[in-house]
């Protein structure tokens, strides 16, 4: 079986601008930071961004990375809106596309069953399709139901982040949820995986239904300790909810967010867990 290890720099590598950037997890929970770090660090632009969003989209909106955003939200959590993404909204500074949760589960499942589309109710009589004018709806062929065609949701590349993997991609979420991350996956042509600690496969133990990604769905494997921060990643750590206040306090103010770049963001993955350290 291949040895499927990289890094953070060499996923940044296959990434280009232009490219439908998939990012797993949800809201401010066990989202790949460290990925989106180093999307930070790279001339990579003009991306399409789909995301149950957190501070990911928040960040890279910041960083000018995005030029379109197809969503089901974008919240801290504990922090209604990200400051970021309420901003270049709100400015118009970037497109959006604006799903129900439901929907865009469906169209991450209609991408990867490689469907055109998957039919669903949610959506109906709702603004979701005034917002979205292209949306269509269809007839049952059964008993003559309108149904809104939720389009797939196909993506160049996922990112995706879990507790642990083995160097093949095999890979095991601990926490209460798997969020959607093996559907960001299968609707990927290239999907990549940071992980907390690499393990032997045999370590990869515990309920079946934990092992979220096989080999055959994972392309690369990156290992990121703390990579999820500052969202959370139960049980190796929750959320750092002193840290995101400070990012949220800092994101609000145009004055304040250049000291936050300086200190946290411009001197790399190991720059940042190090000041991060001494922040605590």
């Amino acid at each position: 079986m291949r040895d499927k290890r990289m890094t953070a720099a060499d996923v940044v590598a296959e990434l280009s601008d232009g490219m439908t950037v998939g990012i797993g997890g949800w809201g401010s929970r066990r989202k790949p930071m460290a990925l989106v770090r180093a999307i930070l660090d790279s001339p990579v632009r003009d991306l399409t961004i789909v995301s149950y969003g957190g501070p990911d989209v928040g960040l890279l909106c910041a960083a000018g990375k995005v030029r379109r955003l197809v969503f089901g939200f974008v919240s801290l959590d504990s922090i209604p809106y990200d400051p970021w993404f309420q901003r270049v909204r709100q400015q118009g500074g970037i497109e959006v596309r604006e799903f129900d949760e439901g929907m865009f589960y469906s169209g991450l499942l209609a991408a990867s069953h490689r469907l055109p589309f998957l039919p669903i109710r949610a959506g109906l009589g709702s603004d979701v399709l005034r917002v979205n004018p292209d949306l269509k709806t269809v007839r049952s062929p059964y008993d003559d139901e309108e149904l809104v065609a939720m389009p797939a949701l196909s993506l160049d590349v996922a990112l995706i982040h879990l507790n642990r993997a083995d160097r093949h991609g095999n890979g095991q979420y601990l926490g209460p949820d798997p969020y959607f991350d093996d559907l960001f996956c299968m609707a990927a042509k290239r999907r990549f995986l940071s992980c907390e600690r690499i393990v032997d496969t045999s370590e990869l133990d515990g309920p079946p239904q934990s092992l979220l990604t096989n080999r055959m769905m994972v392309d690369g494997v990156v290992e990121t300790p703390n990579g999820a921060h500052f969202t959370s990643c139960v049980p190796d750590y929750g959320r750092d909810e002193a840290f995101q206040r400070h990012y949220a306090k800092s994101a609000s103010d145009e004055d304040l967010w250049p000291s936050f770049v300086d200190q946290f963001l411009s001197r790399g993955e190991t720059g940042y867990q190090l000041a991060v350290q001494g922040m605590s």
